[in-house]
């Protein structure tokens, strides 16, 4: 079968986002937090590892690259800090690993009226847009859901926002701005983090929302919903994704389950050109759900696992793609790690080396199913 090369986002090998912080950017971290470096000297030595990661991103022939995240806390906790008027509590969810053990994490709560004090995935861009030989930049940012899943009603004080529904007013405000502030910067290509609605999967998280007093199908409407909003005045030429994950903390995760819950309103309503799905583990189900995919969409099958140091084999790969092209047609899909290789500053559990083998092995595996 013959399948035409990808020349547009999306593209048959994909990166999804973070990569491990480099040593040297850590040791300017830790200098700059101890007063040993100045803030401009930390930015020289930024700037210098973006470089250096996007040169690697191309060199090992990816036609798409991101900055790794480099700048960031976390892949959520950056943009919360770009904006007024949230402070920090307990997530309602744990996170948990293959041994039981699970532990709390902050989430942010909105106790004023939020603000966007200033463009917040616009410098990233900007800084990684002209180091760029030939790939296309993918921006990414958290889907707006999870200003809202992570506490359900309790993500916002009442005296700053008496009805839930002016909270999202000015949620989906601030998404349409950074969508708007990007496009004029040139950037083609933008990604949205969703782990709410993949966690929905999960029955125990579904039983754990509805124990809280929420609704499991009404919140998939409303998170599609203000998917909807924020996408309504896209501007034009602009590829959107968006990328479920189960959670991403050091290997750890939040929830599991299969697509079958969301998928087919998901992959019907959702105002997306491509849908970045998890599907390392068991814990994502099988490929049955990418029956619902329609025609004029794309999913990227994150077959590679960001959370371990073990090389996949080519051959199982293969298989798996070839499995899922039974259910949605080869052109339909691309290739991936099921998310990003450091969510948090920290890091996931393998090393730089490593990282670099799996996107090389996502590049090589696209290549030889669709064609160098």
């Amino acid at each position: 079968m013959t399948v035409a090369i990808a020349s547009k986002p999306p593209f048959r090998a994909e990166v999804i986002g973070s990569l491990l912080r480099p040593r040297r950017l850590k040791d300017a971290g830790r200098a700059l937090q101890e007063g040993r470096m100045q803030p401009a000297e930390y930015q020289a030595v930024l700037e210098a590892e973006v470089a250096h990661v996007i040169a690697r991103q191309e060199d090992i022939g990816l036609r798409v690259v991101t900055d790794g995240e480099l700048a960031r806390s976390s892949w959520f906790g950056f943009f919360f800090e770009g904006l007024d008027g949230f402070r920090l509590e307990p997530s309602h969810f744990r996170f948990k690993d293959a041994d039981g053990c699970s532990f709390e994490w902050p989430t942010c709560v909105a106790e004023a009226r939020i603000r966007r004090r200033s463009p917040i995935t616009l410098p990233e861009f900007e800084r990684a847009n002209p180091r760029v030989r030939r790939a296309a930049v993918k921006a990414t940012m958290p889907a707006p859901s999870a200003f809202h899943f992570f506490r359900l009603d309790k993500s916002v004080d009442r005296q700053a926002y008496p009805d839930i529904a002016g909270y999202f007013d000015d949620l989906v405000a601030v998404y349409r701005a950074e969508l708007a502030d990007l496009a004029r910067a040139g950037c083609r290509y933008v990604q949205l983090d969703e782990v709410p609605i993949a966690m929905l999967c999960d029955p125990d998280v579904r039983r754990q929302v509805e124990a809280q007093g929420g609704d499991p199908a009404a919140l998939l409407d409303t998170y599609i919903g203000l998917l909807r909003r924020v996408a309504a005045d896209r501007p034009g030429g602009m590829t959107l994704g968006l990328h479920l994950c189960r959670g991403n903390f050091r290997g750890r995760w939040m929830a599991a389950g299969g697509y079958e819950p969301v998928a087919e309103k998901l992959f019907n309503q959702a105002p997306v050109d491509v849908f970045f799905l998890e599907y390392d583990s068991e814990r994502a189900g099988d490929f049955q759900p990418l029956r619902f995919v329609p025609r004029d969409k794309h999913v990227v099958l994150g077959l590679i696992s960001s959370k371990s140091a073990l090389l996949e084999d080519q051959e199982s790969l293969v298989r798996r793609i070839e499995e899922a092209a039974r259910i949605l047609p080869l052109d339909q899909l691309g290739l991936s790690s099921q998310c990003g290789f450091a969510s948090v500053a920290g890091g996931n559990v393998l090393s730089e080396d490593e990282q670099w083998a799996k996107l090389e092995l996502i590049v090589d595996t696209a290549a030889r199913v669709w064609g160098g």
